[in-house]
């Protein structure tokens, strides 16, 4: 059974189980896995611990195992020949401990920022100031970057259910608009979820690429890549705004979380602090690194978790201080976050599984042979396709990422690129935006809190999706050209 037979019966898995069965990502994922894994023969798995140069002295010409081993090469022989040999429930679970262990953490830390920035009024402290800063005339561009500041702790739905109320608060203001608004709010919430960590999806794929792909540099790609998409969605929400009126209807379920108006605010500094804070550590250890000015305490604090738990104490600081503490406790928020981030580490732990396992059905060398020459821009969009593929099909942005990032990281290790593997990771955030339809929790989210058919919400949000992802893809290619970064 061949790498692209397996890929399409991984793939073939995941979208029944998550489309027609209605599981949950997390089982879907877990099953997939299990399944290739079962299925990947023990000579695929043989193949898959060596190397080209070990292949041509272990395999024949038809890439057989030799019945004869060199005895240099004895060694390499019996470590190959034990991972073959492995049960393939240990092979999955080796690698889901392996996937956990590596952003479990993280995304723990990430959960107790969001719900303290929430709980606190700190998110809504931010909003408050930009649109202070910005005027009413300007309210679509701070709808826009608050979305996108926002989206980097907080989950996509979570920031779309907080600042929704003040874009209809905005549109019984002004009596127009509102479909900009809509569109502004999800422009610049929806790419900083598929490009900027420490949300699970590009911090996982990341992760994929090893030290190709650091945290910082994911960080600062993915603030420049974002911020451009997020202009060119914010030019398609005037366009669409000019063509299509949408009426403020009464939502069929009211989700709204914003905070009353009275409630006394924390300062913006403070509010700001917890969301600043991880990417200065992080994005200065990574330029301080590149310009050789590197120290123990440097790559301390610019470590990941390091970072992310610093940037947690000062959320939890900024929950202690908040007039609602009373209501809710901090020991309650924390809980309540980590509670909802045990999901999240559950189905990214067990997408990274079922990456690791795919690697081994040696899928990323077959698609690296067929494209032709090591060095070629094709594997970027390559990687586009993929992730846009996966995520259409079955509807969650960020399993199709981290599924795409599991085949597409391994093309990049121990290829000889002419540009950074930094453009591959984002290419994948960029093809994880189309195409949002019936399938997305997110496409029912927008479409119900903001009262639009699944009609309007496709012509408009699913569309300005597909604009800012190749727009992204375009931007990136151009990277790549014209500034490698190698």
């Amino acid at each position: 059974m061949g790498p692209l037979v397996l890929l399409s019966i991984g793939i073939l898995v995941v979208v029944v189980s998550i489309i027609a069965l209605k599981w949950h990502p997390f089982i879907a994922l877990t099953v997939a896995g299990l399944t290739v894994a079962f299925l990947t023969p023990s000579e695929v798995l043989y193949r898959a611990e060596l190397t080209r140069e070990q292949r041509e002295v272990l395999l024949d010409e038809n890439g057989v195992r030799l019945k004869v081993i060199p005895e240099s090469m004895e060694s390499v022989h019996a470590s190959a020949l034990e991972a073959s040999e492995s049960w393939f429930v240990e092979r999955f679970t080796g690698a889901f401990g392996k996937g956990c262990g590596s952003i479990a953490l993280v995304i723990a830390m990430a959960a107790i920022i969001g719900k303290c920035l929430l709980d606190s009024g700190g998110a809504k402290s931010i909003v408050d100031a930009l649109m202070r800063l910005f005027g009413v005339k300007g309210t679509p561009f701070a709808f826009a970057l608050s979305a996108f500041t926002l989206g980097i702790p907080v989950f996509f739905d979570t920031v779309f259910y907080l600042l929704m109320p003040l874009g209809k608060a905005m549109r019984r203001e002004t009596g127009r608009n509102y479909l900009l608004y809509i569109l502004t709010i999800v422009a610049g919430a929806t790419m900083a979820h598929s490009l900027v960590p420490p949300t699970p999806g590009p911090l996982t794929v990341a992760g994929f690429f090893g030290d190709q792909v650091t945290i910082g540099s994911m960080m600062i790609g993915g603030l420049v890549v974002g911020s451009l998409t997020v202009a060119v969605g914010i030019v398609f929400a005037y366009w669409a705004n000019r063509r299509w009126e949408i009426p403020l209807r009464e939502p069929e379920a009211n989700q709204e979380v914003a905070a009353p108006d009275n409630r006394p605010l924390p300062s913006l500094w403070l509010a700001l602090l917890p969301i600043i804070l991880p990417v200065v550590l992080i994005g200065g250890e990574t330029i301080l690194s590149a310009a050789g000015a590197n120290s123990p305490v440097i790559e301390l604090l610019g470590d990941k978790n390091i970072a992310l738990m610093l940037s947690a104490a000062a959320a939890v600081y900024l929950l202690t201080r908040s007039a609602t503490l009373q209501a809710k406790g901090v020991r309650v928020a924390v809980q309540d976050a980590l509670m909802s981030g045990g999901v999240i580490i559950l189905i990214t732990s067990a997408g990274s599984a079922f990456g690791e396992i795919l690697k081994e059905t040696g899928i990323a060398e077959f698609i690296s042979d067929s494209v032709e020459g090591q060095q070629s821009l094709m594997l970027i969009p390559i990687a586009y396709l993929v992730t846009a593929l996966i995520r259409t099909a079955q509807g969650s942005a960020t399993v199709a990422m981290i599924t795409a990032g599991g085949m597409v990281a391994p093309l990049a290790n121990g290829t000889d690129l002419s540009y950074s593997a930094l453009y591959l990771a984002l290419a994948i955030g960029c093809g994880s935006k189309p195409i949002s339809w019936a399938n997305d929790s997110g496409f029912w989210v927008i479409g119900s809190m903001s009262g639009m058919t699944p009609v309007e919400t496709f012509k408009t949000v699913s569309i300005m999706m597909i604009v800012m992802s190749l727009a992204g893809l375009a931007i990136i290619l151009l990277g790549a050209v014209f500034l490698p970064l190698i």
